[in-house]
């Protein structure tokens, strides 16, 4: 029973970094997760590393391809419209659901918000991108509803994914006011208030994706090269700054 706990454990926490690593724009769309090298940095075999995988792969957050391997999902347009669809139901049913809030829920939601602000002010867009994610988990974990917060974590992953595969434009600052107009709705005890809010948030957020770009899979490698990409309108590699996803990190 022990070593069972154990390979669990272990498998879990393989899982546990990989999300955590998009949450927080370590981990692009698209990237390569090899079985060797995600066995040898977790000390584990690849067995259990290709079970972790295909856990991820049925929570659609990776995927296998025979001979590419594993690698995190690039999401298509209509999955983008179909998972914000998904986030508006149960973010709002979620908040039309409650009845009251933990007595620390007060300070849990402004420690949030004030680290969300400290982030913005001193440009740390690693840790912003972490923080706008997780906003929408901490609610979730006020619930006490641990299945809504796993669901949650996933779908919030998912919408990483989704603004890094789409270059949104959406600007942290807005996206923090919207977090902070929930907040006060929902302390205020404004439930149904707080449920339109979240709404709204989620809109301006898909607003601000543009879905007819495609991703262009040199992206790197051109970068690298600084080899201007065809559907540029700047020819001149040397007048090409260096792509950017920084927008579209804090777009949760």
């Amino acid at each position: 029973m022990q070593d069972s706990t154990s390979t669990n454990d272990k498998r879990a926490s393989i899982e546990e970094a990989i999300v955590s690593g998009i949450l927080s724009g370590r981990i692009k769309p698209g990237t390569r997760l090899g079985e060797s090298q995600l066995a040898t940095i977790f000390s584990v075999s690849r067995t259990l590393v290709r079970e972790a995988l295909m856990r991820l792969e049925a929570r659609c957050i990776v995927q296998v391809s025979p001979r590419r391997g594993w690698y995190v999902v690039e999401p298509s347009a209509q999955e983008a419209m179909m998972v914000y669809d998904a986030r508006r139901a149960l973010e709002s049913g979620m908040l039309r659901g409650f009845t009251s809030l933990p007595a620390a829920a007060a300070d849990i939601l402004q420690a949030h918000l004030d680290q969300e602000r400290a982030a913005i002010a001193s440009g740390d867009r690693q840790r912003l991108t972490y923080l706008m994610g997780d906003f929408h988990i901490r609610i979730a974990e006020l619930s006490g509803n641990m299945v809504l917060v796993d669901i949650l974590r996933d779908l919030t992953a998912r919408t990483l994914l989704i603004s890094l595969q789409f270059q949104s434009d959406y600007h942290a600052r807005q996206s923090h006011e919207g977090h902070r107009a929930v907040a006060a709705a929902l302390l205020a005890s404004d439930f149904a208030r707080a449920a339109e809010l979240s709404i709204e948030h989620l809109d301006e957020v898909e607003a601000g994706l543009d879905l007819t770009v495609r991703a262009d899979p040199l992206a790197d490698l051109r970068q690298s090269l600084a080899v201007p990409d065809p559907a540029s309108d700047n020819p001149d590699p040397s007048n090409i700054s260096p792509v950017s996803n920084t927008n579209s990190q804090e777009n949760i």
